[in-house]
């Protein structure tokens, strides 16, 4: 019999000992393998350029508003730089290359960036043409490129991958194998790990919803899969402040309201105390149907999308909304059935939602948020949104959407700043 597995199950484990013969099944399965790319680490490091010639957009990503310009990850390759002084007509004016870069977040003209394994910073006092600072290698050692199906080859986690460089990159490859095994003796187990895939005062960012990097005080929390890193952003430059927290639940999103880091996960909204900013504690976890969830907090109600179509494995579209005044036992005060929510933003009770195009809430009744819906923009599909200043940001799949919504009753687009598809 050939069978064909998927990524998350392919490896056999099999109890030989008291078992006939007659008990034994011989299976063959193919899988994907994904073989590893490397660059040399010394070409990796020396990649970073920064140009004041515009780059073609050509697909979303993470973004962050900081002093009246807005920065947008695209995905793997680097930083778009948008002039955003006037939300009526944005405009491109630089670019920062860096590879294997998801994420960022800005504090006093710092912008703190993801490259694979490596934190980079660079220096925005001139915000069209930032200043490459340095780097910390190796804080990320389970950041790799994304991939589309299949594992790992393991020779990603063993020293002598290490010792050829950094993973850029993918090659896949069938692998057939049999195995033996005896009935009711089977273990099925992953071989990897899929990887990666606030309001700000004026020096600090203010970053989407469905970021990884999250700013408290003089510290910056990046999760990624099932970990939290630390850094201490006091000094001169960035230094590691603590040992890596393991949090688990594949940590997706994490968002900063007073005291507290809340993260989205596959399965729920963690949350844990960072009033000592180096020792995380966790207080509490609301479990739900799988789902990927970004988290949005304002006057201690937490707002959680859940969205199928994804790598979540459920089919659940849902905005769920929760009093966490207790953040020891958050409790649930209604959950709404939606298109396929992702990014939200909240801002002095307005809730911005990306659902089919754009969904603005009058919020200050949860109860009654589906009967206070103020405007629907639709014939878009959105990703996330940074409402600042009466100004609502949206990255959406073919571009960046700008909202005056000063007046609730008047909202009006300001400009589209399309994608190259």
């Amino acid at each position: 019999m050939k069978k064909r597995v998927s990524w998350f199950c392919v490896l056999l484990i099999c109890l030989l000992c008291g078992c006939n013969d007659d008990m034994k099944v011989r299976e063959t399965v193919t899988y994907t393998v994904n073989k590893p790319v490397y660059m040399s680490s010394d070409i990796f490091r020396s990649s970073v350029k920064v140009t004041t010639q515009p780059e073609e957009i050509t697909q979303q990503g993470k973004i962050c508003f900081y002093d009246g310009y807005l920065y947008m990850s695209e995905p793997g390759k680097g930083i778009h730089i948008i002039n955003n002084r006037n939300p009526s007509s944005p405009a491109v004016v630089g670019f920062i290359e860096l590879l294997g870069n998801a994420d960022l977040a800005i504090r006093n003209d710092l912008l703190y960036a993801d490259s694979y394994v490596d934190l980079v910073w660079f220096d925005i006092s001139n915000p069209a043409v930032p200043a490459l600072k340095s780097r910390l290698e190796n804080v990320f050692p389970q950041s790799y490129p994304p991939i589309e199906e299949g594992i790992i080859d393991s020779e990603v986690f063993s020293e002598a991958g290490r010792a050829k460089g950094i993973v850029v990159g993918w090659t896949q490859e069938e692998v057939t194998k049999t195995y033996e095994y005896y009935k009711d003796e089977l273990y099925c187990n992953d071989m990897a790990t899929s990887p990666g895939n606030s309001s700000g005062s004026s020096s600090t960012g203010v970053n989407g919803s469905m970021s990884r990097f999250g700013l408290y005080k003089d510290y910056l929390y990046v999760v990624l899969n099932n970990q939290m890193d630390i850094f201490d952003l006091s000094g001169a430059e960035p230094v590691v402040a603590a040992e890596t927290v393991p949090v688990g639940w594949n940590v997706e999103t994490i968002f900063s309201y007073k005291d507290y880091m809340f993260m989205g996960t596959p399965t729920g909204m963690l949350i844990y105390s960072v009033e000592d900013p180096v020792k995380p504690e966790y207080q509490s976890a609301m479990a739900h149907i799988y789902g990927c969830d970004p988290v949005v907090v304002e006057d201690d109600i937490a707002y959680v999308t859940v969205h199928s179509g994804n790598n979540c494995g459920q089919n659940s579209n849902e905005l769920i909304i929760l009093d966490v005044s207790n953040v020891k036992s958050p409790q649930p005060i209604v959950a709404y059935t939606m298109t396929k929510p992702k990014g939200l933003g909240i801002d002095n009770g307005t809730l911005f939602l990306c659902d089919d195009g754009l969904k603005i809430y009058d919020a200050a009744d949860p109860q009654t948020l589906m009967a206070n819906r103020l405007a629907h923009y639709s014939g878009m599909e959105g990703y996330d949104v940074i409402p600042h200043d009466n100004v609502l940001m949206m990255m959406a799949e073919d571009g960046i959407y700008q909202y005056d919504y000063s007046n609730l009753k008047e909202i009006r687009l300001l400009s589209k700043l399309a994608v190259k598809k």
